[in-house]
């Protein structure tokens, strides 16, 4: 038999659900604990407990004369992947901003790190650009040699927001988008653009042209896993681009270390 607080958590998750199905609203009164109660067999301690863990979440308040549902505007970071995984496919819009918001933070990362680096980060940085270059192992090679220089740009800028930041969103994303063993295709001409601009930022430190190099890698990066999403029949959310197949989504996923270059 589960304990009480496995049961207050399989509670708030079936709740949870409902709320982001809508079949509770915002300004919607919750059953009673009492109710809840009897709805799962368990005891009001145990709807209690599962109430105080939507709240904490933000898409509940409990008041005095019960639980009301809020918009979900006002939920915490963590909801965003259970909402993610809501149906038999994910949220096209919800992929999108994520990936444009992992950008602005890379963005932002590498600016921050052009501006601070010393000399050894900088060639480090440097070798890391060369490196960037499309060679054997194809795309998906390329785009684990990219979220390496991006991890290295972060550890490099040291920009403690950002980092939880990113954290909590690959927490909440990467899992999600790894399980679906997506294989997303990218357009090969503006990665190559995006690091050329990359690579001609870096000798004068111009954080603004490295920054937007970055946002255009991930422009394309978004349009290819918002394509890898789309059904077999939907046209390409990219017509007329041209793009080579890359290899497993599990290649977004980044060491939480910093990885530095071998120098010869």
């Amino acid at each position: 038999m589960p304990t009480g607080s496995t049961l207050s958590h399989d509670i708030a998750a079936v709740l949870r659900g409902e709320i982001l199905d809508q079949l509770h609203r915002e300004g919607d009164r919750l059953p009673s604990e009492r109710a809840m109660a009897i709805r799962f067999n368990a005891s009001r301690g145990a709807v209690r407990e599962a109430f105080s863990q939507l709240e904490q979440v933000g898409i509940i308040a409990v008041q005095p004369g019960g639980a009301r549902v809020r918009a979900l505007s006002s939920a915490s970071i963590s909801i965003l992947g259970p909402l993610l995984a809501r149906g038999a496919s994910p949220d096209l819009v919800l992929v999108r901003q994520f990936m444009q918001t992992f950008g602005s933070l890379a963005a932002q990362n590498a600016r921050e790190a052009l501006a601070c680096a010393d000399v050894d980060q900088m060639n480090c940085i440097r070798e890391m650009v060369v490196d960037l270059e499309w060679g054997a192992g194809g795309v998906s090679v390329a785009i684990f040699k990219w979220q390496r220089l991006l991890e290295y740009l972060s550890t490099v800028a040291d920009n403690l927001v950002i980092r939880l930041i990113s954290n909590d969103l690959k927490e909440q994303f990467v899992a999600q988008m790894t399980a679906l063993a997506l294989q997303p295709e990218i357009d090969q001409r503006a990665v190559s653009h995006a690091l050329f601009e990359l690579r001609e930022s870096v000798p004068d430190r111009n954080g603004d042209r490295a920054a937007a190099a970055i946002n255009t890698f991930f422009d394309a990066l978004t349009e290819s896993v918002v394509n890898a999403c789309l059904p077999r029949d939907t046209p390409s959310a990219r017509l007329g681009s041209q793009a080579k197949p890359d290899g497993s989504l599990s290649d977004l996923k980044q060491d939480s270390r910093a990885v530095q270059p071998t120098r010869a």
